[in-house]
């Protein structure tokens, strides 16, 4: 990883290329983040900066946090994220991370927590077929129907797919391309969908590539 930004979700919207091609988009305000801390293989065991994003009132930080942020001289921030970079170095505790980090045609991964659904059933969380609804079926055409095994091994298998909460866990979308960088309003112009619903948090890394 060789940068990495905390952002906020604004929504979707569409812009056009130079040859008239529209290109679907979610615009994302990316920082301004500070850098609250960094952590060594010496000191930690491992090399990362961990960035600050979002205002907040000093009432709503507890005091373990408040002397975290007094201690690196930052002001108070919501959102606290870790980023594993290669080279930390260039970054010291008060820097300030802003949206020209990236630049149009990064691939990039976005991290968030994807809207929360409720409790749900296997056809919609697992997209199941639902039965015949044809006479004798009952009102029971959109259960899952019988599962278990026989009295061996009288149990159902882990990871059976079954009604339950949907939603509202981290989701990663990996290999998407920045398309515009408006860097004096910090706002990342990505095409396609990301995860978490309107003012959302997000982190953006660039793309890890495989060799």
């Amino acid at each position: 990883m060789q940068k990495g930004i905390i952002g906020k979700k604004i929504g979707m919207t569409q812009i056009f290329d130079e040859a008239g091609k529209f290109i679907p988009v979610t615009v994302v305000e990316a920082g301004p983040c500070v850098v609250v801390q960094k952590k060594t293989v010496e000191n930690d065991g491992y090399n990362a900066v961990q960035l600050g994003f979002g205002d907040i009132r000093a009432k709503r930080v507890n005091k373990p946090l408040q002397g975290h942020f007094k201690k690196a001289d930052v002001a108070l921030k919501r959102t606290l994220k870790e980023f594993r970079l290669d080279d930390i170095d260039v970054l010291n505790v008060g820097d300030i991370v802003k949206a020209d980090t990236f630049a149009e045609g990064d691939i990039v991964d976005v991290s968030g927590t994807s809207k929360g659904k409720g409790f749900a059933g296997t056809i919609k969380r697992h997209n199941f077929a639902r039965l015949k609804e044809s006479h004798g079926t009952g009102p029971v055409h959109r259960h899952a129907g019988s599962m278990g095994a026989c009295s061996s091994p009288s149990r159902i298998f882990k990871g059976k797919g079954m009604p339950g909460q949907m939603g509202n866990e981290k989701v990663t979308i990996q290999n998407l391309e920045v398309v515009k960088v408006d860097a004096e309003n910090n706002l990342i112009a990505i095409k396609g969908a990301i995860p978490g619903p309107k003012n959302g948090t997000v982190t953006v890394v660039d793309c890890v590539k495989k060799a």
